[in-house]
């Protein structure tokens, strides 16, 4: 052996054991393998449970049958000939709860700058397709589904007339597999106008003045019958025009409210506040427009000093009131598990639980324009079904046992109940009856 080559020995050798090492590392801490669901094969029919239909109705002792994805039937009885039955005795059966904002899978970790992608460059960026940025393999979109939450609308952020938006059923291989209604439409971020400094204040405005004379010249794109040059940002807005999307206006403050409400009367979009803080007390105007609600989650501070500490447990109660269409939202992405909790404070603060329960299915899937496919259990629509133990507004008494997706039973597992599991066997306790504070 001549010197280069035994040189060359100790680096070739430490580099295999670094190797190994990192492969050997990362095989322990690996969270188990979670595989999408393949579609349902043959006709299933839950029995015996207290099904939550949605829509306010619920049906003691039900049933409810679903084939090829669909639901068939729902009732005190139905067809059960060449369907697996299955007993769901003592338990809650609801519609899969809906995230109505997030940007999950879009930021994975927020410390990491390589596994955020949820803005873009650029003050005006309709034609920016965010769907394609949506990470299926997430490893925080087990954890939603634990509690019952089964589909997202994915909101990009950037820009003050940022990307179009999608909804996503949360059990796919990719995004391509996860879309569920793609680019529904447009997210407009208006700048904060709340009493500051005059440079503060005067920038405000300029940027309020960018987004009319946009609009404006996209009105005046979408009326030609011929374009000359094509312009892909007129061309992505065109859908709110002929109201085929949303414009979703991110917007707390009174103020903002009430310019979105301009907006919404000089262009005549199909729009939805996103936020919403001081929507009760433009409650009034919201409803003569049409113009819906998604809530900021009601565990949040005031938005003001002056305002009663509770507002925020009390502000869907108080749309409600006002025949004000509304859901309930959940900020960032790890934190939509808590969306369900949040619409039980909603219901221990003036809603009834069944309206709670709306705000996150029925009224989430007409806010977002997908109602026709999900957010009750009724016949026709996609058999998106969660069966919890206990109530699944209490987070002290809910469990979720199984989950549907377009009729396919998906895994339940994530890397906390996997971590639960371990210290459970190395202690010998029983999993089963392990109580968790």
């Amino acid at each position: 052996m001549n010197t280069r080559q035994f040189q060359l020995i100790p680096t070739y050798f430490f580099t295999v054991v670094f190797v190994g090492l990192i492969i050997q590392t990362l095989g322990v801490s690996a969270q188990p393998h979670i595989y999408p669901a393949p579609p349902q094969q043959r006709k299933i029919v839950l029995i015996h449970g207290t099904i939550h239909v949605g829509n306010g109705k619920v049906i003691p002792n039900g049933m409810i049958a679903f084939d090829r994805g669909k639901i068939l039937a729902v009732g005190e009885t139905v067809d059960t000939s060449e369907a697996e039955l299955v007993d769901v005795s003592g338990m809650q059966v609801y519609p899969g709860l809906i995230a109505p904002a997030t940007n999950l899978g879009l930021v994975e970790v927020e410390a990491v700058r390589a596994t955020r992608d949820v803005d873009e460059v650029g003050q005006i960026i309709p034609s920016v397709h965010s769907i394609v940025a949506y990470n299926a393999d997430s490893k925080v979109i087990p954890t939603l589904r634990s509690n019952g939450i089964l589909l997202a609308h994915i909101v990009p952020e950037g820009g003050l007339i940022g990307p179009t938006s999608s909804v996503v059923q949360l059990d796919a291989w990719n995004w391509e597999d996860a879309a569920y209604s793609k680019d529904i439409g447009i997210q407009l971020y208006l700048p904060r106008l709340y009493p500051s400094t005059p440079e503060a204040e005067s920038r405000a405005l300029q940027q309020v003045n960018t987004i009319r004379q946009f609009f404006q010249q996209a009105s005046a794109y979408y009326h030609e019958p011929v374009h000359t040059r094509r312009n892909l940002g007129f061309e992505a807005v065109k859908g709110l025009f002929d109201r085929s999307k949303i414009l979703f206006v991110h917007a707390d403050l009174e103020k903002e409210i009430w310019l979105a409400l301009d907006l919404a009367r000089t262009f005549h979009f199909r729009m939805v506040i996103v936020g919403g803080a001081d929507s009760w007390r433009v409650a009034d105007e919201l409803k003569k427009n049409e113009v819906a609600v998604i809530l900021r989650p009601p565990h949040s501070l005031p938005l003001t000093p002056d305002d009663p500490v509770d507002l925020p447990y009390r502000t869907a109660a108080l749309l409600q009131q006002a025949g004000v269409k509304f859901c309930i939202g959940e900020d960032g992405f790890w934190q939509q598990r808590n969306l369900p909790f949040e619409a039980g404070t909603a219901a221990a603060y003036g809603l009834t639980r069944e309206q709670a329960l709306e705000a996150v299915t029925l009224r989430a899937a007409e806010i977002l324009g997908i109602d026709s496919l999900t957010g009750s259990l009724e016949p026709g629509k996609d058999a998106n079904i969660v069966v919890s133990r206990g109530d699944i507004l209490d987070m002290r008494t809910s469990k979720v046992e199984m989950a549907f997706i377009q009729g396919r039973k998906i895994n339940l597992d994530n890397k906390q109940k996997d971590l639960l599991g371990r210290y459970v066997y190395k202690y010998g306790l029983d999993m089963d009856t392990t109580q968790i504070y």
